[in-house]
């Protein structure tokens, strides 16, 4: 005699018992339709409302202000679309437009390499491994504010060839390499210096993590067939770290729409214009809340919130199906 387990439990199966009948079942009853909606509604209601309420809401009631000629004081009156009409027309805007592009496209090309390169050293076996680890990732958990004034000093004022840089590659006997690095000319270069130096450290413990996640056995059979360390990291770990270079990257690009705070602390959002490195929340804050015309910095708000959310789509559309449609399972039996 031998047990077979059921849904009901354990019970004895005899020589004349059907194997059929009395198989392994682990597969519980399908529940009702009505009742999966009501324990998806419970867990995820919460969450739902604080959303529609804290993002949804004001995202809509941003662009509905949009439509007014609003100071932030007394009633919405007289809706027109001029703040709309001015917002796409005017070329300062899609100047700063440009420039979060370019700060979205010239991270991807500087950033991601160097971080792949330091993330593939530092998961090699070295003495001091984890102190360079929390170096790296130091600059990433200061503030925006800290890090804009300290590289202010450094840098010295817009348009003269001060602070701390200059005065070093002075002393050194290098003046003639001294530069106005906040001036128009290197604003763009500068900034994305910093964002560098702030940025680079979450991207090689975002890529240490997902190197911990490919098996060791493909490695160690690639050294066994004779293939070197790069090679083996090229061929190997490089396409297998892929869903984690692909999120690393849409993460870079919507920070880099969104470039604010380093901006305004180091060149001022009025001094941004001047410099050439205006950038679409720069504008915003510049003409909206500084110039007291809030109806057309809800406006921008909200445009610059479709054109992230546009690109986010895209992205997700053309590059992260394929991670997603590994993620998602369907309900077929």
């Amino acid at each position: 005699m031998s047990l077979a387990i059921t849904t009901d439990g354990v019970k004895s199966q005899g020589a004349g018992d059907s194997p059929s009948s009395t198989f392994l079942k682990l597969r519980p009853p399908r529940r009702g339709g009505a009742k999966m909606f009501g324990e998806v509604t419970l867990l995820t209601g919460p969450a739902l409302l604080v959303f529609v309420g804290f993002v949804i809401v004001p995202i809509v009631y941003a662009a509905y202000v949009g439509f007014f000629k609003w100071n932030g004081y007394g009633p919405l009156a007289n809706p027109t679309i001029a703040n709309y009409q001015r917002l796409l027309t005017d070329p300062y805007f899609w100047q700063a437009v440009s420039h979060n592009f370019e700060i979205a496209v010239l991270s991807l090309i500087v950033q991601g390499p160097i971080a792949l390169i330091m993330a593939l050293l530092l998961n090699r076996k070295m003495k001091g491994r984890g102190w360079l680890r929390v170096l790296l990732f130091v600059p990433y958990v200061v503030s925006e504010a800290t890090v804009g004034v300290g590289w202010s000093l450094f840098l010295g004022t817009s348009g003269a060839k001060s602070g701390a840089v200059n005065a070093f590659l002075t002393h050194i006997g290098l003046g003639s390499w001294a530069q106005a690095w906040l001036s128009s000319t290197w604003s763009l270069w500068t900034l994305l210096f910093i964002c560098t130096w702030k940025y680079i450290g979450f991207a090689v413990i975002l890529f240490l993590a997902g190197m911990q996640g490919i098996p060791e056995e493909l490695p160690e059979a690639a050294a066994v067939d004779g293939a070197s360390y790069w090679r083996t990291q090229w061929h190997i770990t490089v396409p297998l770290l892929g869903p984690t270079l692909r999120i690393w990257a849409f993460l870079s690009i919507i920070g880099s729409l969104q470039l604010f705070d380093l901006v305004n602390v180091i060149w001022g959002f009025k001094t941004a214009k001047l410099q050439g490195i205006d950038t679409m929340a720069t504008y915003m804050f510049r003409e909206g809340r500084d110039a007291q015309l809030f109806g057309y910095g809800n406006a921008v708000a909200a445009v610059m919130f479709l054109i992230t959310l546009i690109v986010a789509l895209l992205y997700q559309r053309f590059v992260l199906r394929r991670d997603t449609e590994g993620a998602l399972t369907g309900g077929r039996d």
